[in-house]
């Protein structure tokens, strides 16, 4: 029986966003090899999408091919289905319905492909390659312009039944809360810890504080990162802001802890760029709301996944999870 070289081995890693798609070769230390982007919206069909992907990646499939071996292709998407290798009703991708991608990229790339949703996709590479190496049982939480998230239980990702397992911000923190500007559900997590919802409550906050710094910026530059500018000046409504986003966060947390008894919740995104402002108050009111069987068990964590590759490196991981 012949010995397999893993230093041989590489995985193509695709991330698809609305706007960007991200792709990389990975080798099995996580490092990657080589990398591109091309423009997701300018494709209004995906077989148009796929065949120029192919264009994109194919020079480095074979620049890298004569002494490495494929071994697949992941694919972290909106609305992806790991079961039946689709995209479905993603309402921020070009393409409507229910798209067999998976079947598409085998049949243009002669490969076989695995898709499930970004932030499982982000929970797989973190355990690959990321601060939950040695992990069985953590929650992914990616807070940026979304939140997404990703359950590790007993080292295997939970998919469900129908494979779209593990929303948990879309679940409800506050009930008959803030509109979500997409769902229309009311008091989501989405809708308070999202880079988008600290604009929101920013925005609120400061038309009720005339003092605050915040005033000091036009209306469309109000975003997290100005947020997080006045917080540093020790504007005390900035701090504000990122307190009650954490107490959110920390609330929904606790909920999620008692769920599935993780060892960690990995932080990853935009958001968490915060720091102590957020993750201080996360903490305090994520073991306020635990029962005493769960308090001072649970880690908060920041990702160690460089966060312009930790898409790819977490769709790559999709070749390996198995």
């Amino acid at each position: 029986m012949s010995l397999i070289d893993l230093s041989k081995q590489v995985a193509l890693g695709v991330d698809i966003g609305g706007t960007n798609t991200k792709f990389g070769i990975v080798n099995h230390r996580g490092e990657v090899l080589d990398k591109g982007n091309l423009k997701t919206d300018a494709y209004d069909k995906v077989e148009d999408f796929i065949d120029a992907l192919y264009d994109h990646v194919f020079p480095l499939m074979e620049k890298h091919g004569a002494e490495k071996h494929f071994d697949g292709i992941g694919v972290g998407a909106p609305n992806a289905n790991y079961y039946k290798g689709t995209i479905e009703l993603a309402p921020n991708l070009p393409w409507k319905g229910v798209i067999p991608f998976a079947e598409l990229m085998t049949a243009k790339f002669n490969l076989p492909c695995t898709v499930t949703n970004d932030a499982n996709a982000a929970a797989l590479g973190e355990m690959l390659f990321g601060a939950a190496r040695g992990m069985k049982d953590f929650i992914m939480i990616t807070l940026g312009t979304g939140v997404g998230s990703g359950i590790i239980a007993n080292g295997n990702l939970i998919y469900g039944h129908d494979g779209f397992a593990g929303e948990l911000g879309h679940t409800i923190v506050k009930p008959g809360g803030r509109k979500h500007w997409s769902t229309g559900s009311e008091g989501s997590l989405e809708a308070y810890a999202s880079a988008t919802g600290i604009t929101i409550t920013a925005k609120k906050m400061r038309a009720e504080f005339p003092e605050s710094m915040l005033n000091q910026y036009p209306e469309d530059e109000i975003n997290s990162k100005t947020v997080y500018e006045c917080a540093i000046k020790e504007d005390p409504i900035a701090i504000e802001v990122f307190r009650y986003t954490g107490q959110k966060l920390g609330e929904a947390l606790a909920n999620f802890v008692m769920f599935s008894s993780p060892e960690a919740i990995l932080l990853f995104g935009g958001v968490i760029k915060a720091g102590d402002f957020i993750l201080k108050p996360a903490k305090l009111h994520m073991e306020r709301n635990l029962l005493p069987i769960f308090r001072n068990k649970v880690k908060l964590v920041f990702s160690e996944l460089d966060e312009a590759d930790a898409a790819i490196l977490g769709a790559s991981a999709l070749v390996w999870e198995k």
